[in-house]
């Protein structure tokens, strides 16, 4: 799926790139592994370093039993019972080493569910900064990136998913997630590449 663009123009100081969950987790051998990690990790590095004192990255902390959590999660922890914390390696959801060099100035803002806006103080912060533009990275394209980007729209925030900096285990629900963008959410969300964010991007 090609790029939409920047249909509301340039992207100004009001911006902020947010980086969804490239943690070790989901890279490598894991039972988790994006099979798209590695190919978009440089583009995500590249947005990060383009002004990294306004992204923030969210990471997916799991359980910490296997069958804890509220409800279906349970379940979800029953089945992925070896990835809960007392069975993963204490390394493994941190972020990869590629991004985690941007912390400081970037920052953190951790998530025991696919939505980082539930019970967390994120949205509080970017309104108190009077930030009204989300540069939207990560994966997986399908699951906490759909999350992420939902939520969002319905905080009114103007949101740009970048095609080619998002990824996830399924390239048949990553390429209907962009046609779901582009017919669907067409007039809240914009897709735009790596290349035309930095070449938009006013800091």
């Amino acid at each position: 799926m090609v790029a939409a663009g920047l249909r509301y123009g340039p992207i100004g100081r009001s911006a902020v790139h947010l980086c969804v969950d490239m943690q070790r987790i989901f890279s490598g051998d894991s039972p988790w592994a994006m099979v798209w990690f590695q190919r978009v990790l440089p583009n995500i590095e590249l947005i990060a370093g383009h002004h990294p004192s306004e992204s923030i990255f969210t990471r997916f902390i799991p359980a910490d039993r296997p069958g804890e959590g509220p409800g279906l999660w349970s379940k979800y922890y029953t089945r992925w019972a070896d990835m809960t914390l007392s069975r993963l390696d204490e390394h493994s959801v941190e972020l990869v080493e590629e991004l985690a060099r941007f912390i400081p100035p970037a920052r953190i803002f951790d998530k025991r569910v696919y939505s980082p806006w539930h019970k967390s103080s994120l949205y509080a912060e970017l309104y108190e900064r009077r930030m009204d533009t989300l540069v939207i990275t990560g994966g997986e394209t399908d699951v906490c990136v759909l999350s992420t980007v939902l939520g969002a729209v319905d905080f009114g925030f103007r949101v740009i998913v970048v095609t080619d900096a998002i990824c996830s285990s399924s390239d048949e629900a990553h390429d209907a997630m962009l046609t779901h963008y582009h017919q669907r959410y067409s007039q809240q969300v914009e897709t735009a590449t790596t290349d035309m964010v930095l070449g938009s991007w006013t800091i």
